[in-house]
């Protein structure tokens, strides 16, 4: 499964037209709209047939769209683990109370 959730961008005078033509893209569903700003929140889900990156396409070349905001994107391709889980790279090491490190509990532990 693979799904996006976009900003669409178009003329407020647009929108109307804009919608119309986006639901008839396979996947795209509309979930709100301000009329004044002249955006559309949609999202896009792949499915038979048809694949997620050529709606987000198509949601993109379509009459009237002025620009797309990617706002959001899952796929649960990949996500079977097959062995075990690497061991974590370590981060750069802080002493305690300086400076950008800790917590007020840890400043309180350094007086």
């Amino acid at each position: 499964m693979r799904i996006a959730s976009l900003v669409v961008r178009a003329r407020p005078a647009d929108l109307e037209t804009l919608s119309a033509s986006l639901h008839e893209i396979p996947g795209v569903e509309l979930h709100g709209a301000s009329a004044e700003a002249g955006r559309l929140i949609v999202t896009v889900e792949d499915g038979e047939g048809y694949a997620m990156a050529d709606s987000l396409l198509a949601v993109s070349l379509a009459r009237h769209v002025l620009g797309v905001t990617l706002a959001y994107e899952y796929t649960d391709e990949g996500l079977q683990l097959d062995g075990e889980l690497p061991e974590p790279v370590p981060g750069p090491q802080r002493a305690v109370g300086q400076s950008g490190a800790g917590g007020a509990q840890d400043k309180e532990a350094v007086k």
